[in-house]
């Protein structure tokens, strides 16, 4: 077979890969399943796709189109070969005002889509909780739908038409036809009039639509997604003489890739929804009430009706992200029900409002209803869509597992079936997370189990084939919106019966006849249990690690939090800091996923002691810059950075430490040498000979300038100065670390820190201590970067307090104490460690507070107006706020600050200097950042706290970037 795919690679304009490392990246998807795939094909055009298709027919092997690969009933894991069109397959072809709609290509983001659309005033309504990765390919192979589907219904609904291959490669594009124009369909004889005479043939026969009517789910139910829809094209024409017209788009959403490979999706749009909203958020003492009071709610025709249970709401309160968003919960609720209510006017909507209140209140439904407007509004809906990432945060091998999570029934039956669906789990003694759409009939409900024992495995099979009759019994849906897939395919013929399901059988036959359309999928779906991701005898062996991951019980299972929902694949446009590197080159391989799912195939699979001594997992960890985003933005809290780190440092005690790692790493102390003779280190690096040669034995891309090092240190100016400054007798005392950027390259803005702080009225200190550590943990050196974790706790931790903190300058060092010191240093250090953590703040942090207390008064500052652009540092992102940064900046009652919705800068560190990341590095600063930089008005004042980030726009556009305490030190009277 590698002599055949070889031949293909050669036919194709895109790419084909066969190599174990991108097989494993794409062997699972989000849900439980792992199956290696044949190759990976990211096809560049038309006739890519038609290659493919003929390479199938001709080598008995299939294809797997797949978009974001966030399924998660297993619809793009199988053993074909994996068709990726994201990449290439990601254009809006059309959009037409008039007709209110818009053509697309399979890879286009559902909110990239919608942003797109804005300045036409029109919208596309489906939108699932991926909506900022889900792409319209996948939302119409899986008939998606989410919260909103109360008003917007699924992809079917707004599906118009569909362009792509039939299985003998031939073009179609099926769309509404009138009965005249169905018959002259009938006459082809083509593979294309053969489905038509198919689906003719079928549903001409009153036998079966009478089978139809009496097995299928409950035409009620607005979420169905049960096999092929043949029961919504027995109801139109030619079939129903009252019927819509025929269109086979209403077969082809849903039908997750088995029938024909798109390459152009017709979708109708909405004018923009009303933008005066508010939401209930009905606090709940258990999951029944909030069903009941669903009922109420859906009275006053709501925008969404969501669930969000207490499982979900526990795991909020430990995820960074989620915190910010829990500001609305009173007390501890067994359920919050989230209502949405719109209307054409505030005055309108507050009548809704209230009389749903009073509704509640007089059924004696809830005990707390908060109303959530304007910018609130997103935090909860962010809150809720994050559910399916922080039910991978439950420690240990237990999770909230995707077997039965996306039935649905009549909204008047959910009450019942929610309750004898709680009773059957009962019997097994298991616990369930709710979570979801209650206002369609549709709850998430996933029972905790622990597939890495054969009790789990064999309760995931029991408690599937125990919902599915209980599903049956309410003639509801097994799938209301996630799809058949592999994990419900094999119960499909329970649910709609055995006379129904031989006629699925029937038009997958006819449509593909060779099984090269994402075999096993809703029809001859192989045993729901096989090709599980974990095995039943799975043993998870103890990994010698220098950083300390006890609290997710071992680095294995911290990488194991990951659960594929690919959060981490949405696009710059969304906002957010991660993955710079996957925006920057749209490789799966470049994303946090593929790097958690690397770490967790070789941990789990190695044999070596050093499990860590492995190439593929160097591979795919290349491009992680550390950004941190993902400590943050990943519902699962996924930390790659560390893990990056982890791995360094035991790939290296396997393999030695490279030169030029070493120089990188150990910058503190080459700075130290090199601040002895700061104006030969600024001449070889500032001359070009001298420079190239210098930048080549250190590894640095010849198109990066060198920062110069400072003439006199931050640490010589205070230790010359201390006992001068203004404020030395002072109550009001602050420690300041001098870290090691600030200190040689940057001393002039540490200077003015401490004179600024002095003029404020802060008796500023600079205590005994070493270098932070952060350049050794940003290159793997974590042995030596324990070792001054130690030293520093040891030094600081009896001094600092949370009113007497220890203030950074330059955030990546400061918050190097705060976030990786309690898990970095040994065990006798690790409660001082959390003390220090706990009373160090970036000196943004620090001035934003004291102005909040009333300390820095404005009329300190000048009142001159200005406007700033402020970029703020990855790590302060994740770690910290932008918002202490906007209102440190804001302190100067006229200076108008506004954040850019920047992530990464992309310099992360030594990574943008490095020439093999150089090319990534200056991509990543192109997506957002430089372009908002350089569009700014010449007086603009252009902000950024990092050092690397000023550095990066000063190469990325010419423009130099301040220090906020720079900005402040100019800026007082």
């Amino acid at each position: 077979m590698e002599s055949a795919l070889k031949g293909l690679a050669k036919k194709l304009v895109g790419e084909l890969y066969w190599d174990e490392t991108l097989r494993k990246l794409y062997a699972t998807d989000a849900s439980a399943y792992r199956e290696m795939p044949l190759a990976v094909a990211l096809p560049k055009t038309k006739s890519d796709l038609q290659a493919l298709i003929a390479f199938a027919n001709a080598n008995n092997t299939s294809l797997i189109p797949r978009t974001a690969g966030t399924s998660l009933a297993g619809q793009v894991v199988g053993d074909g070969i994996v068709v990726d069109v994201s990449k290439n397959f990601n254009k809006v072809l059309e959009v037409n005002e008039q007709e209110n709609w818009v053509k697309v290509q399979p890879g286009v983001i559902r909110d990239d889509l919608n942003r797109h659309l804005k300045p036409y005033h029109l919208y596309f309504g489906p939108e699932t909780s991926t909506a900022n990765r889900a792409m319209i390919g996948g939302m119409v192979g899986n008939n998606s739908c989410g919260s909103n589907s109360v008003v917007y219904g699924s992809t079917r609904e707004h599906l118009l038409a569909v362009t792509g291959y039939l299985s003998d490669g031939s073009e179609v594009t099926f769309s509404s036809l009138s009965t005249n124009d169905f018959e002259e369909k009938l006459k082809l004889d083509t593979l294309e009039g053969e489905v038509y005479r198919n689906v003719q043939k079928m549903l001409s026969s009153e036998e079966h639509q009478a089978e139809i009517e009496k097995e299928f789910p409950k035409p009620s139910i607005p979420r169905r997604n049960t096999g092929y829809a043949i029961d919504l094209l027995a109801i139109n024409q030619p079939f129903q003489k009252d019927g819509e017209p025929f269109n086979f788009c209403k077969l082809i959403a849903g039908s997750e890739g088995t029938l024909m490979f798109i390459t152009e999706i017709k979708v109708g749009t909405i004018p923009v929804p009303p933008k005066d909203k508010a939401l209930i958020c009905i606090h709940c003492e258990d999951v029944n009430e909030s069903l009941l009071a669903n009922l109420v709610a859906l009275k006053y025709e709501p925008h969404a009706c969501e669930l969000i249970d207490h499982y979900i709401l526990e795991c909020t309160k430990e995820n960074i992200e989620q915190q910010k968003n829990r500001f609305f919960i009173e007390g501890d609720p067994g359920a919050i029900l989230v209502v949405e209510l719109a209307a054409d006017n505030d005055a309108n909507l507050d009548n809704l409002v209230l009389d749903l209140i009073a509704d509640l209140k007089k059924e004696k439904l809830g005990y707390h209803y908060p109303v959530l407007k304007g910018s609130d509004v997103g935090k909860i809906w962010n809150l809720r869509k994050a559910g399916l990432g922080l039910l991978a945060n439950i420690p240990g091998d237990a999770k909230a597992q995707p077997v039965i999570e996306d039935t649905a029934v009549d909204v008047n039956d959910l009450p019942a079936y929610i309750k004898e669906f709680n009773e059957t789990l009962d019997k097994y003694d298991m616990k369930c997370v709710h979570y979801a759409h209650a206002g369609s009939g549709e709850l998430h409900l996933r029972p905790i189990l622990n597939l890495k024992t054969e009790e789990g495995h064999k309760m995931f099979r029991v408690v599937a084939e125990e919902i599915s009759k209980l599903v049956k019994k309410y003639k509801g849906s097994l799938s209301g919106e996630h799809g058949d897939g592999r994990l419900r395919g094999e119960f499909i013929k329970e649910q709609i019966g055995a006379k129904n399901y031989e006629l699925l059988k029937e038009i997958k036959k006819t449509w593909d006849p060779n099984g090269i359309f994402n075999p096993g999928k809703i029809t001859d779906t192989p045993p729901m249990d096989s090709c599980l991701r974990y095995t039943a005898d799975q043993k998870d062996d103890e990994i010698k690690t220098y950083f300390n991951w006890d609290k997710n019980q071992g680095v294995l299972r911290s990488a194991e939090l990951c659960n594929g929902s690919g959060d981490c694949r949405k696009s710059a446009a969304s906002g957010g800091t991660m993955c710079p590197s996957y925006m920057a080159t749209q490789n799966e391989k470049d994303t946090t996923r593929a790097r958690a799912n690397i770490l967790r195939e070789i941990l789990t699979h190695s044999d070596k002691v050093n499990k860590f001594d492995n190439e593929e997992i160097k591979e795919v960890l290349d491009l992680c810059l550390s950004c941190k985003g993902c400590k943050s933005e990943c519902p699962s809290n996924v930390d790659m950075a560390r893990l990056k780190a982890e791995f360094q440092q035991n790939y290296y005690d396997a393999n030695g430490l490279p030169i030029q790692t070493r120089m990188m790493g150990e910058f503190a102390t080459n700075m130290k040498l090199a601040s002895k003779l700061p104006a030969l280190y600024n001449f070889v690096f500032g001359n070009k000979l001298t420079g190239r040669i210098a930048k080549a034995v250190m590894g640095v891309h010849q198109d990066r300038s060198m920062p110069p090092i400072a003439s006199r240190t931050m640490s010589s100016w205070y230790n010359q100065k201390k006992g001068k400054f203004l404020s030395r007798q002072s109550d009001q005392k602050v420690y300041v670390f001098c870290d090691e950027f600030t200190n040689y390259l940057d001393a002039e803005i540490g200077i003015k820190a401490i004179k600024l702080l002095d003029k404020l009225g802060y008796h500023v200190i600079i205590p005994e201590h070493k270098e932070s550590g952060r350049a050794l943990i940003s290159k793997g050196m974590v042995k030596k970067a324990k070792t001054i974790a130690d030293q520093n706790v040891e030094l600081l931790a009896g001094l600092v307090s949370n009113e007497i903190p220890l203030i950074g300058i330059e955030p990546s060092t400061i918050l190097t104490i705060r976030d990786e010191y309690p898990d970095l240093v040994n065990d006798q250090w690790r409660e001082k460690a959390k003390t220090l953590a706990n009373a160090s703040m970036t000196i943004e942090e620090f001035l934003a507070r004291e102005s909040r207390r009333g300390n820095i008064k404005k009329e300190k500052f000048s009142r001159e107006q200005r406007n700033l652009k402020v970029h703020g540092h990855c790590h302060q992102k994740a770690l910290s706020s932008i918002q202490t940064l906007k209102d440190t900046l804001s302190i100067p009652e006229n200076y108008k600050v506004e954040i850019i919705q920047s992530g990464c800068c992309g310099m992360a560190g030594s990574f943008g200097y490095e020439k093999n990341h150089y090319e990534v590095s200056m991509k990543v600063g192109e997506l957002v950042l430089f372009p908002e930089v350089r569009k700014a008005p010449v007086d603009t004042i252009i902000a950024a706290p990092g050092t690397s980030c000023r550095h990066q726009i000063k190469d990325g556009t010419g423009k130099m970037a301040k220090h906020p305490v720079e900005v402040l030190w100019d800026a007082l009277v």
